[in-house]
């Protein structure tokens, strides 16, 4: 027996592909010989590639340690064809800005796309009619449909009763006629009023540690990138870990959670894990500010510029240099 089961696969915006020079965030599936190929997470999976040459600004000694199956990233567009729906990307041409833009709308895209998806999932409708019908309409009035999610927790009305959409008709006369009805059913705004509220009440926190990481052992630098590895890796998809450079040699550990315990265990388990590797290569961390929630103007403080060729990051090229490295203007020089 036949069933019919509503198709749940849809892109994130009303553009089918992305636009040259946009940042878009991806995930890395394989690599290949001339690049690694990835998913572009916001435009329902669809395939991309990163060229080789186009990882890094500097010379590449090992292509593991820039890019890594699994890992989700901003990069950026530099090539699309409509036509065949080929997209070539650069991670090293994304600045740090285009990041951090990049990072703030996708995380407030997927949280709309969950929503719009588990509304869909239970009331057994596709899911790109909703966007067809509520999403991509309030992306077009608000900038962004989580902006209008937000409004929807205490005016969901004025909202939801403006969207429309047209629907064909057979006329007393036989004749085809368009008419203007609700997007939005009583029963699609009673599940969406649910998931609305029940999702965006709670805003995620920013969850910070900061420590101080010497290492004064040859190859210290090494030690030191596969600490903030280690680091990031104690994370999880509920308490994502970055780690970066803020001025030699002190570090930031943060993550974004709705749970304040939970980012907290996460990062002092981060910690614990930067610790124990760099300890191994007789190396130290220092806690300078345990783990705790950050505002906006105490993120401040950390918004300095560091400059590329100076930055020491998890996920940058490794450096084989010999000799002795002068941790206190840890600078990574090509």
């Amino acid at each position: 027996m036949a069933t019919n089961t509503p198709n749940l696969e849809c892109r994130m915006y009303e553009s089918k592909l992305p636009e040259l020079d946009d940042a878009v965030m991806i995930q890395v599936k394989n690599i290949a010989e001339s690049g690694a190929y990835v998913s572009l997470l916001e435009y329902n999976n669809i395939e991309g590639m990163i060229l080789f040459s186009e990882l890094s600004r500097r010379r590449i000694r090992s292509v593991s340690a820039l890019i890594k199956v699994g890992r989700q990233e901003p990069v950026m567009v530099i090539r699309v064809d409509k036509d065949k729906g080929y997209i070539d990307l650069s991670k090293r041409r994304v600045s740090e800005e285009d990041i951090a833009v990049c990072e703030e709308r996708y995380n407030k895209s997927k949280l709309v796309h969950s929503i719009l998806r588990h509304v869909a999932e239970t009331l057994s409708i596709d899911l790109e009619d909703l966007y067809i019908n509520i999403g991509w309409p309030l992306y077009r009035k608000y900038g962004h449909a989580y902006e209008a999610f937000r409004l929807i927790v205490n005016d969901p009305d004025s909202i939801l009763n403006s969207l429309t959409r047209d629907i064909k008709e057979v006329g007393p006369d036989g004749k085809e006629v368009t008419k203007l009805v609700p997007a939005v059913s009583d029963e699609i705004k009673d599940a969406l009023l649910i998931n609305i509220r029940r999702r965006m009440t709670l805003q995620p926190l920013k969850i910070q540690a900061d420590i101080e990481m010497k290492c004064f052992q040859m190859d210290g630098v090494l030690h030191i990138k596969a600490a903030m590895r280690k680091a990031e890796a104690a994370g999880n998809e509920d308490c994502p870990v970055k780690m970066k450079l803020v001025a030699p040699p002190l570090y930031a550990l943060t993550t974004q959670t709705l749970d304040k315990e939970q980012g907290i265990l996460t990062l002092n388990n981060a910690i614990e894990a930067c610790s124990a590797e760099i300890e191994l290569h007789k190396g130290k961390v220092v806690v300078k500010e345990a783990p705790r929630a950050v505002s906006e103007r105490d993120d401040q403080k950390f918004a300095k510029p560091v400059d590329e060729n100076e930055e020491v990051s998890g996920e940058e090229e490794e450096d084989t240099g010999m000799g002795e490295i002068d941790f206190e203007n840890a600078a990574i020089q090509d």
